[in-house]
């Protein structure tokens, strides 16, 4: 039974690209036993996937903060004797980044990575043997050629995201359909109008569709608070662990959503998704997963209110 270990630790958007190559390496190699190193807050996604065994954390972003702690020193020495307990036929970081091959040196086995001209960091010297994955691509179809060539295989399924998730109700969301507003995110210039939320929430409730509007801090909660202000028929949920997110997500009619990881994770579950893009491009990092996602907008030029009703009307179940 092969043994292969995935390393692709953050951002919650670029763990989700990462999941169809858990799929396809399980299509070529049935049997293989697929273990993935991931930052602790994001570990949930992996887990969502059948096919892998093992789901390892990682805190690099709290070890930064304090790198001298007692804490961090114990927590480190567990991730490294954890890690290094298995050896691995292959060990293939998909993050290429400085982070991701420090992790991936010290795993035992054959290290695969991206070539000095594929990776945004110069990391050729971490890695047994590197692959030349062009830049344009999209990160979903990055991820899957660069496992395909490290093992051996050619991509040629449409991806495979591979995950499901419970969609047992919450005690604060009422009955019938309803819409997942996904209007927060990290950067400011990703955001969309508040008054075009407000707008869109018109056309939902027309389709007696209930907005329920999740958050992740406070100044996303009190604009989640605002949105609902403006709205006839909304919600803000209490704070939601990830896999809580995941179960919210999975059990909505739909979900429009800006560039974010929980739009990325939408799709994936398979829900009608309308990713809103304003300042980023949605050909490489889009949402990527087949006719139930649609992309809107881009640099600059962020989709009207009517842009996304049409889009939902494409998407949405009767």
């Amino acid at each position: 039974m092969a043994r292969i270990l995935l390393v692709k630790t953050s951002s919650l958007g670029d763990v989700v690209h990462n999941l169809p190559v858990v799929s396809d390496v399980l299509a070529h190699m049935p049997g293989a036993s697929i273990d993935w190193v991931v930052e602790q807050s994001f570990s949930a996604i992996p887990q969502l996937h059948a096919g892998v065994a093992q789901v390892i954390p990682v805190a690099i972003r709290r070890w930064r903060r304090s790198p001298l702690s007692g804490q961090t020193r114990g927590e480190c020495c567990n991730f490294l004797q954890r890690i290094r307990h298995q050896a691995y036929d292959a060990i293939i970081d998909t993050q290429g980044l400085l982070k991701s091959a420090l992790v991936t040196c010290v795993a035992r086995g054959v290290k695969h990575g991206l070539d000095w001209k594929s990776s945004r960091e110069p990391l050729r010297l971490f890695y047994d043997r590197t692959y030349a994955v062009p830049w344009g691509q999209h990160a979903v179809t990055r991820n899957r050629s660069l496992a395909a060539q490290a093992l051996g295989y050619a991509v040629i399924s449409p991806a495979d995201y591979g995950i499901g998730c419970p969609t047992k109700g919450f005690p604060w969301l009422p009955g019938g359909r309803y819409a997942v507003l996904l209007h927060a995110t990290s950067a400011d210039a990703k955001l969309w109008s508040e008054s075009l939320w407000a707008e869109l929430s018109k056309y939902l409730f027309l389709n007696n569709i209930v907005c329920v509007l999740p958050w992740g801090n406070a100044v996303e909660r009190d604009r989640s608070e605002r949105l609902a202000a403006a709205m006839q028929q909304a919600i803000v949920p209490p704070a939601l662990a990830l896999h809580d997110a995941a179960r919210l997500i999975a059990g909505a009619h739909t979900v429009v959503g800006v560039d974010t990881g929980l739009t990325h994770l939408a799709a994936a579950l398979g829900v009608p998704t309308v990713g809103v893009y304003g300042a980023t491009d949605p050909a490489a990092t889009g949402i990527h997963a087949g006719p139930h996602a649609v992309n809107l907008g881009g640099i600059g030029a962020p989709p009207s209110v009517q842009d996304v009703i049409a889009a939902l009307e494409r998407l949405m179940p009767v």
